[in-house]
């Protein structure tokens, strides 16, 4: 299993992923439309041509920091608050999602019901990768943002065990409603309790020392150990992150990091998740370029519409049913939600570890290809506008953070 990129690559990357920062600020282009495009480009070049782009390495190499970092961000008290619009559209919305999706995929692209359900699975919740870096270099804070960020993590619960449930039913096992409820019990229960176990193991190890070295050191364990060991007992390494991030943001400021290792625990995260979304979106530009579409055309432009309706079924009726409650969703929200709903490196990692016996397993993979570039290019180039269109922005969305005027 090759899971690291050689030191020279990386290097490389890295650096051209901090000129391409700097091109894209100026040219007023988003961040993540830019790393697609340069790995594109990069692809010609052999020294890039065969950079690993697998599920494990998105799974357990990129995907906890990014997750981690959100959830640093978090307040307890915004996120109870808003736990039910949350908790509404990350499961009786990624289901509909789903099921609407997979629906199409049957019935007109003519997949057989397996091979639709799958991908309905895979591509129906909001990527937390794609979504936190739109919506960092927009500069939304306050609600919004909160709502948006949160139900793409939690979804991604959702979808992780939507996925699983099909591993199961695609291998021949038989499914009953007590064996689902099993893997959904093992999925949320085990991951909170891995998330808690080693949010608590780091927060009695860092109160034992005020050096931010060590501080950091035990926050980089509990992110990647919370993920993979909730992953090693089949429950949701996602959830087992964002768990572990909720409660290092919440309970390590009350003494347990020191002052100084609260902004150098903050940097460094930040850093990472720069990190982690550079090499995931110039990897998805790298890979999309090996892809085969002449088959998948047909079958793509059908996804996206299917994908595109059941995320607003997802949204608008989701939100209808609080609108009579302190927790009413704003229509202009509502619309942001809606549009904000990008698919990325999540989507395409479950696609990449599809059993390779699915129907129509190499036509899902490029057409989940087809559908995240959708989102990076066509609702990732329009995001900015959209928001501004909205009234969601008050600043120049290309500003620092410290020049933003937060919500």
């Amino acid at each position: 299993m090759e899971l690291i990129i050689r030191l020279d690559r990386l290097l490389v990357l890295l650096l051209i992923a901090g000129v391409v920062a700097i091109l894209t600020r100026r040219l007023r282009v988003p961040y993540s439309v830019g790393l697609v495009l340069t790995g594109i480009i990069l692809s010609f070049f052999p020294i890039f041509a065969e950079v690993p782009f697998t599920r494990e390495l998105i799974f357990n190499v990129f995907l906890p920091p990014l997750v981690f970092e959100a959830a640093l961000q978090i307040r307890w008290k915004e996120l109870w608050r808003e736990l039910p619009v949350i908790m509404t559209l990350a499961t009786i919305g990624v289901c509909v999602s789903w099921g609407v999706t997979a629906l199409g995929m049957h019935y007109l692209a003519g997949w057989e019901w397996i091979g639709a359900l799958f991908f309905g699975a895979l591509i129906a919740a909001t990527d937390p990768v794609s979504v936190i870096a739109t919506f960092k270099e927009a500069n939304i804070h306050g609600r919004l943002r909160l709502l948006v960020e949160a139900e793409s993590l939690f979804n991604d619960g959702t979808a992780a065990v939507a996925f699983g449930i099909m591993v199961i039913a695609a291998s021949g096992s038989a499914l009953s409603v007590s064996g689902v409820a099993k893997i959904l019990a093992v999925s949320v229960a085990g991951g909170i309790l891995f998330g808690g176990l080693m949010a608590g193991v780091l927060l009695l190890l860092a109160g034992q020392t005020e050096d931010p070295l060590v501080e950091i050191t035990f926050t980089t364990f509990a992110a990647y150990a919370s993920f993979l060991l909730a992953e090693r007992f089949h429950s949701s390494g996602v959830l087992a992150c964002l768990t572990a991030g909720l409660v290092v943001g919440n309970i390590g400021p009350l003494g347990a990091i020191s002052p100084r290792g609260r902004g150098a625990v903050a940097a460094y995260w930040e850093y990472l998740g720069f990190v982690a979304n550079s090499l995931i979106f110039m990897g998805i530009g790298i890979y999309l370029s090996r892809q085969e579409f002449a088959g998948a055309l047909i079958p793509a432009v059908i996804a996206i519409l299917f994908v595109t309706l059941g995320r607003a079924l997802t949204v608008y009726p989701c939100c209808a049913m609080l609108s009579r409650s302190v927790l009413r969703v704003r229509s202009r929200h509502q619309h942001v939600l809606f549009w904000g709903g990008l698919r990325g490196g999540l989507a395409l990692a479950l696609a990449l570890g599809l059993p390779l016996d699915v129907p129509h397993r190499d036509t899902i993979i490029s057409v989940s290809f087809v559908v995240v570039s959708f989102s990076i290019f066509v609702q990732g180039l329009t995001m900015t506008p959209f928001l501004r269109r909205m009234g969601e922005m008050g600043v120049d969305p290309h500003r620092t953070d410290g020049e933003a005027v937060r919500g």
